[in-house]
This record gives structure tokens, sequence and C-alpha cells, in this order.
């Protein structure tokens, strides 16, 4: 199969040429591994490819999922397979390789994906960029002198690159939907406990984080999830399974849905500004009844901040706590970036008390957010303030900086999507729009507790009715 066939297709498209024999997986796997070869010495997304794959596609063919064959990507971090290195972009854990599969690995594994290598994260995923000093930064294909986002920025260059279709991702404060904006990808974090983290863990970040992909077509997203969703054994919640396939969802028009758009405007960028007048004109346009407000926090931005600040960071000193053990390497400036170390130290220093405040201010947020999804369907906000940033903008080696700090800097960079972190609602980013130098704009749509399906509707619509798939960066593939 040529690179230019190849990247007509979306994950999907692809699985149904297997299926029907018009090309083997094997081919599929040589192909991608192509395009790795192609874009990834100007992108810099990928750390690893696994060549050791190709003979075992001989032999045994995928499994025989809705992705069968279908090259794919997993982001080093928190996800990790058997015998593979899982370094998490930092020199602590350098060399450290794990003894199991996750449980999402192996629904994607049963999905019939078949990974084919790592891409990079920053270290230990706390930042909007993806830069490390370990493996060094990801450049953005659509301007290699900026940032594909963070903290899944690897897997939305190799995305939007047309290495893969679609990519392993996670967002634990906007690191599925940063990238997705940044690099012109559709981009959905689920729900919380929609998808299974274990069995290391029992929820990422006490809640905040959560488990899905990056694609360049809604459908892979709804398809994908449709693979992986569902609390695995020991998992410490349950939540209501959806009535229908996701994958169905994408091609019913939605009913007519009450929109808000968030009137928080003085921070935007020009670009932003107008990709959010456009996009709710567009949603107006389809028939939708769309309205200027906004949820309330209940709670001041700066206790917000502090609540998430303290969770990021006792996360932060209990995983550099793990690595450090595992590794028999010593925490500090040889091994940790500063601010890093910043949140480990952070983190270290909090009480059981503090910590509880956290939660009891999550609490807060998400009574106070709950009620406002009663009368209103969706809520549209820019994903990001600013079109893509230059890469470097987001220093994590800047001296000087305490956790809460850091924090500061990341969550007043993109002051939209932790929130659906904190209240677990599902959240998508949509590819509406370019800034006027041609780089992309996402616009974020969340909705209720539980309700990915009316999103997927929306973003099919959005996708049938403003195409982004014959958009292509300048350097691709192809």
């Amino acid at each position: 199969m040529n690179l230019g066939d190849y990247v007509k297709f979306d994950g999907l498209g692809l699985a149904e040429l297997v299926r029907t024999g018009q090309v083997s997986a094997h081919e599929l796997a040589e192909t991608a591994l192509r395009a790795v070869e192609l874009v990834n010495p100007r992108v810099q997304a990928v750390v690893e490819t696994y060549a050791d794959v190709l003979p075992g596609l001989e032999r045994s063919p995928p499994a025989q999922g809705l992705f069968q064959g279908v090259p794919f990507l997993v982001k080093d971090l928190v996800l990790h397979e058997e015998g593979r290195l899982t370094e998490s972009g930092s020199r602590l854990a350098a060399g450290l390789r794990s003894p199991n599969d996750t449980d999402l690995a192996r629904r994607f594994h049963a999905a019939g994906l078949v990974t084919l290598g790592r891409t990079k994260t920053p270290e230990l995923g706390f930042n909007i960029t993806t830069e490390n000093i370990f493996h060094g930064p990801v450049h953005s294909p659509w301007n290699l002198e900026r940032s594909p986002g963070g903290s899944s920025g690897g897997s939305a260059a190799a995305v939007a690159s047309g290495m893969v279709p679609l990519a392993h991702a996670n967002d634990g404060g906007g690191s599925i939907r940063i990238p997705a904006s940044c690099s012109g990808l559709f981009g959905l974090k689920p729900t919380r406990g929609r998808t299974p983290i274990g069995p290391e863990s029992a929820e990422g970040l006490n809640g905040l984080g959560i488990e899905h992909v990056l694609s360049r077509s809604v459908r892979d997203s709804a398809a994908a999830l449709d693979a992986t969703q569902g609390a695995a054994p020991g998992d410490p919640y349950v939540i209501p399974l959806p009535s229908r396939p996701y994958l169905s969802e994408v091609v019913i028009e939605p009913a007519k849905l009450r929109i808000a758009v968030s009137t928080h405007r003085h921070a935007l960028s020009k670009d932003c500004a107008k990709a959010l007048d456009d996009s709710a004109n567009l949603c107006a346009e389809l028939g939708h009844h769309v309205t200027e407000a906004q949820p309330e926090l209940g709670v001041s931005w700066d206790a917000f901040l502090l609540a998430n600040a303290r969770v990021w960071c006792s996360n932060m000193a209990l995983w550099v706590s793990g690595l450090a053990q595992l590794t028999g390497r010593t925490p500090g400036p040889d091994t940790l970036e500063a601010t890093t170390l910043a949140c480990y130290e952070f983190g270290l220093k909090l009480s059981a008390v503090e910590l509880q405040q956290a939660f009891d201010i999550f609490n807060t947020v998400s009574r106070t957010v709950a009620p406002f999804f009663a009368s209103h369907d969706l809520l549209l906000t820019p994903t990001m303030t600013e079109p893509p940033a230059l890469l470097g903008a987001m220093n994590a080696n800047a001296p000087g900086l305490d956790g809460l700090a850091w924090t500061e800097a990341i969550f007043n960079a993109s002051p939209f999507t932790p929130l659906f972190n904190v209240t677990g609602q599902p959240a998508a980013s949509i590819p509406l729009a370019l800034s006027a130098e041609g780089l992309p704009i996402g616009m974020q749509f969340a909705a209720r507790f539980g309700d990915e399906a009316t999103l997927f509707q929306l973003a099919g619509q959005l996708e049938r009715a403003k195409p982004w798939a014959p958009l292509r960066p300048p350097v691709f593939a192809a």
C-alpha cells in the first residue's frame, strides 16, 4: 500500500480494507512505519517504533475487532504494555519496562489495533505543551516552530501528520482536548469512569484523569470508545452504559439542542474570539438554540487553582516516589525537570486535611455546575485562549516556581478545559477554525455527566457541515 492511499482512510476505513482482504494488517503496519520514518525526523513525535511486531502479524493476524489491523501508537504515560518501555517522558524512569498490560491496553488489542510504537509526553504529563529534557520537544506539523499541545502532543502530532489515523491519549486537565485544538484533530475526554485505568490505579489523578484517543475522524473516536468503555474488574465504581453504540450516534442528526456560549471573552485572542463567534453562528444555522450563558464555579478561581495544585502535586509526589523506588534513582535536578521537582516537593509537604479540602472544593464546583446542564444541553467555549504557542513558551525546567505557581501557569494558559476534569463531565474539542496564520483552533463542547452521545451527534453534524479532513498540515505523510 502506498502512502497516498494510506492517508485517505480513517481507522475504520483501513479496518474495512483488512476485513475485505484488500490489504493485510502486515502491509498496513509496514506502510505506517514508512510514514513514521518519513515524517518523524521533522515532528519528532515518536520515541520508539516496534518493528518486531511485523513478523508476528504474518504468523498471527490481529483480533477481529472494530479496528482489525489498524496501526496505532500509545502515549508514553499511564497506559503500558507488557515488556515495553514505559518512561513517562522522564529521566527518572529511563529504561523502565512494564511487567504487564493495563486493562485499557488489553481492550485496544482486542479491538484489533496494532501498536507500532510510543509517543512523547511532557515529564509525567504536567504541561500543555509536549517538551521534555529526556526526549526533546515535539514539533507541530502545522508549523515546526509551534507546539502541538500537551500533554498528549506526541500522539496528536503523529495523527495530524498522517503516521496513524488514531492514537492513545489521556486527559487530566485538558491533555486530549488541548492537543486536539492545537493539531486540528477531534479529541473527546470521556465521562469519569467511562474507560478503565487499572490495574495499578483505581482512578487517574483522584478522578481528574481519563483515557481515550485522538483521531482525525469523529467516528474513529466513537468506535474506540465503544471498544474500550465499561468498568474493569475491581474498578472503584461503575457508571451506566450507553443505550446504543456511540458509533451509531455519529450519523444521527441531533434534535434542536440548547447550546450555551461562554461570555468570558476578555482573555481571548482575536483569532479565538472570531472562531467562537463563527462556531456559535454555525450551530444556530444548523437549527440549535444558542444563547450566551456560563456556569458559575461556586468558588473563586484562586481556590479552584489551589485545589487542583494539591491533587496534581500529591499525585506527582506519589509517582516520583514510586519511580525512584523502581529505578533506584534519586529525585533531583539530574533526574527531574525543575517544575516536576517543585511539584514533587509541594506534594510531599501537603497534609491529609489540605488534600481533603481540595476534594471539598471539587464537590462544591460539581454541585454548582451540574444544575446549569439541566437547562442547557451543551456549553460551547474555545478550547484554548490563543492559537498554538511557540515551543519554549511553557518551560517546565524554569527555575523559581513552586507547585502552585506551575499549576497556575498551566491553568491560566488553558482556563476552559480543567473544569470538566473536576466535574467528570464529557467534553470534546472540535477543529472548527484556522487562525489568520493557518494554525488550527478547536472549539470545546461540554455535555452533562454521562452524555457522550449528544457530543458525538453534534460532532458528526459539524463534521458533515464543515469537514476538516481535507485540511492537511504542511508536514504530512503523503
